[in-house]
């Protein structure tokens, strides 16, 4: 796993307005987290959308919910762009 230093940390950071100390703790909680269990996948959610200060739908969050517990998620970074439209 990175560590806090990492210069990738603070890239995401200048690129994104989100404190990399914040951002860090949102991808340790991500450790062994149960991505087939829906309250976790709910809970990561909302973390995600609170970082980014971004509202996410109850319809769309339920389709994400949906889509990550049963693994239909693209792990390709184009399928991945062209999913989250």
């Amino acid at each position: 796993m990175r560590n806090q230093n990492d210069p990738l940390f603070d890239k995401i950071e200048q690129k994104t307005n989100v404190n990399k100390d914040d951002l860090f703790r949102l991808v340790q909680s991500l450790n062994g987290a149960d991505f087939k269990d829906e309250s976790t996948v709910r809970r990561v959610i909302g973390d995600v959308a609170k970082l980014a200060g971004k509202r996410v739908p109850k319809q769309q969050e339920d389709e994400l919910v949906n889509a990550i517990v049963n693994g239909n998620v693209p792990l390709d970074l184009s399928s991945l762009s062209k999913w989250m439209k």
